[in-house]
């Protein structure tokens, strides 16, 4: 998924203003980051998810909609270019893609089992403990914004290193940027972030429609 122009990366990260003296330590900023989302009961943004590079080298730019409720809810919509539905009620995923009829339903995996960076959000895992944290060469030039590289203590295989942006004195996820083996690199940029608005536990409820198929842990059914 989908879509960067390396030539634009490229100027962005040479206007990018120095993260200074001032910065507190990496593993502090990642300390601090997670005391923030400790404190965070439900979180609602839009979102746009661009995506380049990967074995096929392909790219692409979608737009959404994310919603986040603790513990382990998440319903994260694509509307554009194709509708694409993600939903966690806390104890199954959901994913739901409408032209291919087709559910695909997995358990929640545990704290210690949890690799999809977006995870924390939900209240798996955690920053300081299952990552080495770091200061990247380039910052993301946003102004008033940390840029901090989280690499796993353990190997993942569905990325290589997280990268956050934050709000220095929120500490409000401004970007999530996952980087993967395969040379990939997959940004979300989120905007109108809400926090604590006290979304209903019925918003992360998934109902599967009728005439799709269904596939759990390896088994099919209509």
């Amino acid at each position: 998924m989908r879509a960067f122009v390396l030539a634009v990366l490229v100027a962005m990260a040479a206007a990018a203003p120095p993260q200074t003296a001032s910065a507190p330590s990496p593993s502090d900023l990642a300390r601090a980051i997670q005391r923030k989302y400790d404190t965070v009961r439900d979180l609602s943004a839009d979102f746009v998810h661009a995506y380049r590079g990967g074995v096929l080298r392909r790219e692409a730019t979608e737009r959404g909609t994310m919603r986040i409720k603790k513990p382990g809810r998440m319903r994260w919509v694509y509307e554009d270019p194709e509708r694409k539905e993600f939903v966690s009620d806390g104890f199954r995923i959901y994913s739901y893609i409408p032209e291919d009829k087709q559910v695909l339903v997995a358990p929640v995996p545990s704290a210690e089992e949890a690799t999809t960076p977006a995870l924390f959000l939900s209240g798996h895992g955690n920053l300081a403990r299952d990552f080495i944290a770091s200061y990247p060469d380039s910052p993301d030039p946003a102004p008033g914004t940390w840029t901090l590289t989280l690499t796993p203590r353990r190997p993942e295989a569905e990325y290589e290193s997280l990268t956050l942006v934050v709000d220095r004195g929120t500490y409000r996820l401004r970007k999530l940027i996952t980087a993967d083996a395969q040379g990939g690199r997959s940004v979300f940029t989120f905007t109108d972030v809400r926090e604590n608005v006290g979304l209903p536990d019925s918003l992360f409820r998934f109902a599967i429609p009728r005439g799709v198929e269904v596939v759990a842990h390896g088994q099919a059914s209509r």
